[in-house]
């Protein structure tokens, strides 16, 4: 029997059945698009360790580290079926070293070029754009965003209720707007709005002919597609370079971080499922964080410094450290050490 036989017939009876309906459409893309071109020829006798590895190792410098994820579990799972099944005999998924991928680099606005995209919104953005700035301040998903309706936002008490996203579907020659269920059951979530927000909120709802949050002229939802259109024109407007969508949700993470806010309650309402995801994705806005907490630490060791020298001239400062120094060479001679980490053989 041939993989690419196997393969869509395991999609059909074993995926479709049991996954959502965006997880089968994307195995569908990946599958036709990435795995069947190269090993849908195969024999599944003939899918040998050294052919599935190879396979692996070319899917390394050319995609994203998540997609290569996707493809090879799709791999995995497809062969340990037929080897259940009794299909094939063989199994040597479970002999292929998985390549490391390299992270893919947080990308986050400036605060400038934050603040250059909030004054637009607000001067001459629209409800369209009004989605742009609710991601800077909740680290929405686009395809939560776009599924929003203002009935999921209590604007009395400052709170969002998640529990909803949407997808693009290609039908009939063009793309259609699909409602699922969430990421993960983590992402289902309440996010509370910073009070400061909530009057640009009522602003916007009060204008609003839609019962989306983000609508067309017409009132009509948007689909992910044309959104993503949309905030490409917006950043090439106002002459900020390019990035994805999915950079405002890193934004958003990273002012939070800055601000203070600890990690735990981000994952939370970033919809993470653990913080440690979150901890790993944003360790580069950690550094001043932790700078600022040993900065305060060292004010312990000053206050104390302050008392110890407290009342002693310059001179007897430095006659001090001479001593210091001479006590700790002396110490490190007897210890058979070189002295050479001192500050005067240095």
């Amino acid at each position: 029997m041939y993989y690419k036989d196997w393969l869509n017939e395991w999609l059909e009876t074993c995926v479709r059945p049991v996954r959502k309906s965006s997880t089968y459409d994307l195995y569908c893309r990946l599958t036709r698009g990435l795995i069947i071109p190269e090993l849908g020829g195969y024999n599944l006798e003939e899918l040998s360790a050294r052919v599935l590895q190879n396979f692996a190792n070319g899917l390394i410098d050319r995609l994203a580290a998540n997609t290569v994820s996707n493809i090879l579990n799709i791999v995995k799972c497809s062969l340990k079926r037929a080897h259940v099944l009794g299909i094939t005999e063989t199994r040597n998924t479970d002999r292929i070293q998985i390549p490391k991928a390299k992270e893919k680099e947080v990308e986050c606005f400036s605060r400038a070029e934050q603040r250059k995209m909030e004054t637009y919104i607000m001067a001459k953005g629209g409800a369209k754009l009004f989605g742009v700035q609710l991601c800077l301040y909740t680290g929405l998903r686009i395809g939560e965003l776009l599924a929003l309706e203002w009935s999921d936002l209590d604007l009395r008490r400052g709170r969002i209720s998640v529990y909803k996203t949407c997808r693009d579907s290609w039908k009939n020659g063009r793309y259609e707007k699909l409602f699922d269920t969430p990421k993960t059951p983590s992402s289902v979530r309440v996010i509370p709005l910073p009070k400061q927000f909530l009057a640009v909120a009522r602003v916007f709802k009060k204008k609003s002919k839609s019962g989306f949050v983000v609508c067309d002229k017409k009132g009509n939802g948007v689909t992910v597609r044309s959104y993503q259109k949309v905030f490409e024109r917006l950043q090439k407007k106002l002459g900020i370079p390019h990035r994805g969508f999915h950079s405002l949700r890193h934004t958003f993470a990273t002012r939070a971080i800055e601000c203070g806010v600890d990690v735990k309650a981000l994952s939370e309402i970033m919809g993470h499922e653990n913080p440690m995801l979150t901890l790993k994705r944003y360790t580069h806005a950690l550094m001043p964080h932790k700078e600022a907490m040993m900065n305060k630490l060292g004010k312990v060791f000053s206050e104390m410094g302050a008392e110890f020298f407290k009342g002693l001239t310059l001179e007897q400062e430095y006659n001090l450290y001479l001593d210091f120094v001479k006590t700790s060479k002396e110490q490190n001679a007897q210890s058979g050490g070189s002295g050479k980490n001192y500050p005067e053989n240095r």
